[in-house]
């Protein structure tokens, strides 16, 4: 990747103190908005007793209460007869879409055409900063439809000269790799090594399939596995984090966090646990809030949301991109991690486990782990898919896995050698993890306790 490109420079590469007073403008015209046409947060000012006027900049959003996706649900149908989060008249509303519902009734939003410019733009933002330029071809492989992601990517991807394929999932013949020449493709990194199989299994090899870009959105990922996703197609792969909430961050040339797009959502993180907001640095749970600016609409706006996924702030300062807004560590989704004796265990760590360099050729990368027993002793059982289960180094595999599972996490290796917990490996041949069966996104990290 040569020299640094900007999508909006004057915004992307704007002085902290200038960054921040934008922020602040439109902190105060988003709470403004809410009073004005948010049925739920009309109440909620007046539940909480909290002046909009009072709330001037970013810093008093840290001093209002914490609204979670269950708020959501309960202000909705079948629970109620209106949508309270709705925040513009029907006739401003463009299209309408859910969440997945993965835990629960899917929630609901209204975007209006100011709220697919705004989306598309963090899209365009984020794909410009991965090298993605005017000319080349993007395969989406993300779902059409009522989840928002794909819709605002070609949008994004109209606005900076791409031509786009919009084939929604991965599973596309390997001709349109050989006929179309695409640039760039979107997936998730099991979509795109299952699709490197398919073109390995076609005679080509994917490092010269021309497609010089990777982009990575719809689930978080273990590092290992981008390193291997780097060195199967011989290309970048960059990560981007989105939600039909609008947070859409993504990741420029220098990899250290994905940078916020501050102007059009602000980020705070939270600790349930601790009842508070926490420090840079600190992990915490994203809290975004829509930044509406002066005259602008949203037909779903959010102030202190609670997404349920975590991170930390990685750096305020300038980057070596030239970016200034701040950068965030990759998320990772709460709803995927399991208490084992007291030791939290997330998927992603599991998958960096897995994907131990030494090993890759012997296995595929798909895995599936459960976990089993009660409050004396728990088992968890990692399953993994290779080419020949018949020919590979168990042992050597099992040791890789370990070290690398305990490498950081010194309690787990104490309850482990205590005795409190069991790992225990199996190994399929491919098409034979319970995973493979299963339509949709699915579970990794099952706890059937």
């Amino acid at each position: 990747m040569g020299e640094d490109t900007y999508w909006k420079a004057e915004i992307e590469t704007m002085d902290r103190s200038d960054l921040d007073a934008l922020v602040d403008e439109r902190v105060r015209s988003t709470v403004r908005y809410a009073a004005e046409h948010s049925p739920f947060y009309r109440k909620w000012f007046a539940a909480h007793a909290i002046d909009p006027l009072s709330v001037t900049c970013h810093e008093d959003l840290l001093e209002l209460p914490i609204v979670s996706g269950q708020t959501i649900r309960d202000n909705q149908p079948p629970l109620m007869d209106e949508f309270a989060f709705r925040s513009a008249d029907w006739a401003d509303v463009y299209t309408i879409h859910e969440t997945s519902g993965t835990s629960g009734v899917p929630k609901s939003f209204f975007l209006t055409w100011d709220d697919w410019t705004r989306y598309a733009e963090k899209y365009a933002r984020a794909f410009t900063m991965e090298g993605l330029t005017a000319g080349d071809r993007l395969v989406v492989c993300a779902s059409y439809g009522m989840n928002v992601g794909a819709n605002t990517m070609t949008l994004a991807a109209h606005d900076m000269g791409l031509s786009v394929i919009p084939e929604g999932k991965c599973t596309f013949p390997v001709r349109v790799i050989t006929s179309y020449r695409p640039t760039a493709i979107v997936g998730s990194v099991f979509k795109l090594l299952r699709l490197a199989r398919r073109l390995d299994a076609g005679g080509i090899a994917p490092r010269d399939s021309g497609v010089r870009r990777l982009v990575i959105g719809g689930e978080s990922f273990a590092e290992e596995a981008r390193a291997y996703l780097e060195e199967v197609w011989g290309c970048p792969v960059y990560n981007t984090y989105g939600s039909t909430e609008g947070t859409m961050c993504g990741e420029c040339r220098v990899k250290t966090g994905l940078h916020c797009p501050e102007d059009l959502v602000h980020v705070d993180l939270y600790d349930p646990s601790l009842g508070r907001f926490v420090r840079d640095g600190e992990d915490g749970r994203l809290v975004l809030t829509t930044l509406i600016p002066p005259g602008g609409k949203t037909g779903t706006l959010l102030i202190n949301y609670d997404t349920e996924d975590w991170s930390r702030v990685v750096d305020r300062g300038t980057c070596a991109c030239g970016r200034t807004h701040m950068k965030i560590h990759p998320p990772w989704r709460e709803a995927e991690s399991v208490l084992l004796h007291g030791c939290s265990l997330n998927r992603m760590e599991i998958e960096g486990a897995v994907f131990q360099p030494e090993h890759m050729k012997s296995i595929t990368g798909e895995y599936e782990a459960f976990i089993y027993g009660d409050e004396n002793e728990t088992t968890v059982r990692v399953s993994m898919e290779c080419t020949d289960p018949s020919g590979i180094d168990r042992t050597s595999i099992k040791n890789s896995f370990l070290n690398a599972l305990f490498s950081e996490r010194s309690d787990l290796q104490e309850i482990y050698e205590d005795g409190q917990i069991a790992i225990i490996f199996n190994f399929t041949p491919p098409g034979g993890l319970e995973l493979a069966s299963i339509r949709g996104r699915p579970k990794r990290l099952v706890d059937r306790r």
